[in-house]
């Protein structure tokens, strides 16, 4: 079980290039019990692509999240929606 899921909304907004992108990360507990890490993408206003990624431990998942988001904020993404909500 998870000690904490966690939600991430970024976006990149250049009109100059017509570029309007998003980009989600969420890990959330499987119906095992097990982590797993949902990342989508794409266009603002689309559904976007998905990956989901399987863990057995939640250190891997929280791990993936985060090189995701520093790799997503080196590119120019902006942080504009952040959920981490402790379980009780």
């Amino acid at each position: 079980m998870l000690a904490q899921p966690y939600h991430l909304y970024v976006e990149r907004v250049d009109p100059d290039r017509n570029m309007a992108r998003f980009y989600t990360l969420a890990i959330e507990p499987t119906l095992f019990g097990t982590p797993r890490l949902l990342r989508r993408w794409g266009r603002i206003g689309t559904l976007g692509r998905t990956m989901v990624h399987h863990f057995e431990r939640e250190e891997d998942a929280v791990s993936l999240f985060l090189d995701l988001l520093r790799e997503r904020r080196a590119h120019g993404y902006q942080v504009k929606r952040i959920e981490a909500l402790a379980r009780g």
